[in-house]
């Protein structure tokens, strides 16, 4: 909920509107478990919101890595039974937590295990944000960095995924800037250009996959809906209307699209926008695509010495224990 929303709970129960601050602040702020350790609350205000609302939408199953893990995947559970994963990673000074968007994803890209889910449904605002919370419990050290790369599209469900942003980039609140927090998608034109018509300011991740249509149909359904020409239109609009760069994000498969032809379409396809590229080796979920060999990984990426844009590689965490991009998924 919002400041808003709490302002009009408290109206609701004949309390002054500094009431509302209070609630937003033990929430998000002290990010306290349950509405009895909130000590400067009357006892009936704090008694009539625990029976009307809940709290935290969502509870820890299972915990995968030890807390001296670089990476630790948590398994937890919805109000109503359903399932998510989340992902929280240590390098050096940053910690990075990576949020899920849906139970599932209906995009059905086949290097995805999540994709093999289907939809089941598109997380609530307070799902969203519970991740955070809950993994900031766990954490050693505060959260610097949230990624939506998660199960789920998070422009299919564009409308919690920013209001969930906006309050973990809330000053009064959980108060993390909007440098430090990025929304993945694989394509979603339309949202593309809503994100640059309300000049939201998180940065912005594109999933490419290919250097071509054709390329991009083989892997990713999406394409076929939102062809690559118009992708590449949106994003270039993008960066006109807000002059940021945008990360393309690029999964290495062996004999798809790691090949030196690839590399050359791929600097044609992009060295005309301001962006970023980080090519991540594909982490294998026991389907029909492999990752590269290591020799071929560094001589796709030995074809970016000269390219015009900042080239990156993304060695996933997790990998051992199913949580490094496109291995998470429940059953």
């Amino acid at each position: 909920m919002s400041l808003d929303d709490f302002t009009s709970i408290v109206k609701d129960y004949d309390e002054p509107k500094y009431r509302a601050e209070q609630l937003f602040t033990w929430i998000y702020k002290r990010n306290v478990q349950s509405f009895a350790e909130m000590e400067n609350l009357p006892k009936q205000l704090k008694i009539n919101i625990a029976n009307n609302y809940l709290l935290n939408p969502l509870k820890i199953l299972k915990v995968t890595g030890t807390k001296s893990a670089t990476t630790r995947k948590f398994l937890l559970e919805c109000n109503d039974g359903e399932k998510i994963e989340a992902v929280l990673m240590k390098e050096q000074k940053r910690i990075t937590i990576c949020l899920s968007s849906q139970v599932g994803c209906a995009l059905g890209c086949e290097f995805c295990a999540t994709g093999t889910m289907g939809i089941i449904r598109n997380l609530t605002v307070g799902e969203i944000v519970a991740q955070y919370l809950l993994l900031l419990k766990e954490s050693e050290k505060p959260i610097t960095n949230v990624v939506f790369m998660g199960m789920g599209e998070p422009f299919l469900n564009y409308n919690n995924v920013i209001k969930a942003t906006d309050l973990i980039n809330h000053p009064e609140g959980i108060n993390l800037g909007a440098r430090h927090i990025t929304i993945s998608t694989a394509g979603i034109v339309p949202q593309i250009r809503q994100f640059a018509k309300e000049k939201q300011r998180y940065k912005l991740a594109i999933s490419l996959n290919g250097s071509t249509q054709e390329q991009r149909l083989k892997t990713m359904p999406i394409a076929k809906k939102y062809p690559i020409d118009k992708l590449i239109e949106s994003v270039k609009d993008y960066y006109n209307a807000r002059r940021k760069l945008v990360t393309f994000e690029y999964v290495l498969l062996a004999d798809i699209n790691d090949s030196e032809l690839d590399a050359k379409r791929l600097i044609s396809l992009i060295s005309d926008l301001p962006c970023k590229l980080n090519v991540i080796p594909y982490n294998e979920i026991g389907g029909k695509f492999n990752r590269p060999s290591d020799e071929k990984i560094q001589d796709f990426l030995g074809k970016f010495i000269n390219a015009p844009f900042t080239v990156t590689t993304r060695w996933s965490k997790g990998a051992d224990i199913n949580a490094g991009c496109g291995q998470l998924v429940v059953s």
